[in-house]
């Protein structure tokens, strides 16, 4: 049931999510001072925890050299094509593919054959260095907030409070993602075909090559596992979600970017949030009729910080709670391969730039 403390945030006990998202194609592409041919949509960033969201673009021919992740990073190619290389090899990065870096890890390199899209959430903050090893650039939560304060953007805000308090829109002009508008283009069609595992990289999945699972109580969501932190609880998914939402509870945030077909909120337009639109659900958020509104699958790509809770109506006693754990059962029972959290040759910052050299 919901505590007074609960009602207190939502009294009417109908958040609708809708007050925590953005549609990226309204806004602009701005340049990320100091890496040469990067510009970014400024999605959500926290001064509490220092992490963020953001869509970049890498121009053709940009490259990206040496990447220190201090807390972490995961990412999925939208559109481009990128090559990706490490102490490993090199690997050719598609629409489809997502990756995870985990806390100080350094990309040795990242160049982009085409005109690239990612979609990239930070745990922290990153760092360029130089070939000496020494830090030539730091991107902080803060860099990126004063980004979109200079231009104008209201970003997405991080609790339930911010959500409940409307936001002032972009007026400016804004550039369309590669995905906009497309239910059937080169993204969706990645993530949604199986085909053999012949992507190797321990940092990478492709996601074709994941198989889709169901938790037999949600029978209409289907689920490609990705990632598991038994650590942090943090579930990394790709969802197909053709049915409606049991009523539940985030008792930790998550995220999600729509790649194909319409979401539809109680609150929203009846035509729903299309591709391309992205929303951040705070710790304490509540949804009780998230359904899909168009005849084409719905499918989105999602981070999940907590359990969720569910039960049958506000007011009602909790039925199931759905956790970490249950989510590497899923992935078990499909014989989903899940991106390691950590890597045997993960390095610290100290050993990338020593105190004093």
């Amino acid at each position: 049931m919901m505590s007074e403390g609960s009602l207190a945030f939502n009294p009417e006990f109908d958040p609708d999510g809708a007050e925590g998202g953005v549609d990226t194609n309204l806004l602009p592409w701005l340049p990320l001072s100091g890496i040469s041919g990067l510009s970014v949509k400024p999605l959500r960033a926290s001064m509490e925890s220092g992490m963020f969201n953001m869509i970049v673009r890498l121009e053709k021919g940009a490259v990206l050299n040496r990447l220190l992740s201090l807390s972490g990073m995961d990412l999925l190619v939208l559109s481009g094509a990128l090559d990706y290389a490490d102490d490993s090899g090199e690997s050719h990065l598609e629409p489809g593919i997502w990756g995870y870096l985990s806390a100080n890890t350094c990309m040795e390199r990242l160049t982009a054959a085409e005109e690239s899209e990612l979609l990239i959430n930070c745990y922290g903050a990153f760092a360029m260095l130089t070939p000496g090893n020494q830090v030539d650039r730091l991107v902080t939560s803060a860099d990126i907030r004063q980004m979109a304060l200079q231009a104008g953007i209201s970003m997405v805000p991080n609790t339930l409070a911010e959500c409940m308090v409307e936001r002032e829109p972009y007026t400016g002009e804004g550039v369309p993602l590669a995905i906009a508008g497309k239910n059937s283009g080169h993204l969706v069609a990645s993530v949604t075909t199986a085909s053999a595992d012949t992507f190797q990289h321990p940092y990478f999945i492709d996601c074709r090559a994941v198989p889709w699972v169901v938790n037999p109580d949600l029978p209409d969501i289907g689920l490609k596992v990705l990632r598991v932190s038994q650590e942090t609880g943090f579930i990394s998914v790709m969802v197909r979600h053709n049915g409606v939402a049991a009523p539940h509870n985030h008792i930790g945030g998550s995220d999600f970017l729509v790649l194909e077909g319409a979401l539809g909120v109680r609150a929203g337009p009846p035509e729903g949030y299309g591709p391309g639109t992205w929303f951040y659900e705070p710790s304490g958020a509540r949804h009780d009729a998230t359904q899909r509104v168009s005849d084409d699958d719905l499918i989105y790509t999602a981070n999940i910080y907590g359990p969720l809770t569910f039960d049958t109506g506000p007011g009602t006693p909790v039925v199931a709670v759905l956790s970490w754990m249950e989510y590497v059962a899923l992935a078990e029972a499909g014989g989903a391969k899940l991106v390691p959290n950590t890597f045997t040759n993960d390095s610290s910052l100290l050993a990338w730039a020593p105190i004093g050299q």
